[in-house]
């Protein structure tokens, strides 16, 4: 897998950008279900697009979800759904983003809600 894996408990993780050539790693590594949070041509047309990744993901066998938040323009109800996601998604579970920093601030965020 090009990108590295950062994990932040037992059961969640974060990476940067990964591409659907990355799921079956994903898999491999024991996770379980993956959050997009980058969302679709943020970076430019060659970003993997989050409908590519979720194929991959799930042909591998992963549960997907895709919750585009804009980095600079993170809400309350961005971080709500991530902690929704965070409870119901088979865990583990790892989000990605363009460098893993926006996945942590959602992560952090969300377990103030708790």
């Amino acid at each position: 897998m090009s990108a590295p894996i950062k994990p932040l408990t037992e059961n969640f993780a974060v990476a940067p950008q990964l591409g659907p050539d990355d799921m079956a790693d994903v898999a491999a590594a024991g996770y379980k279900s993956v959050i997009i949070n980058r969302p679709d041509f943020e970076g430019g047309p060659d970003q993997p697009t989050a409908a590519d990744v979720s194929k991959a993901a799930l042909a591998a066998g992963l549960q997907i979800e895709y919750q585009p938040v804009v980095g600079s323009a993170m809400t309350i109800a961005d971080v709500q759904r991530f902690a929704e996601l965070l409870h119901t998604l088979p865990g583990p579970v790892l989000a990605y983003c363009r460098t893993g920093t926006r996945c942590t601030n959602l992560y952090a965020a969300a377990q103030q809600l708790a």
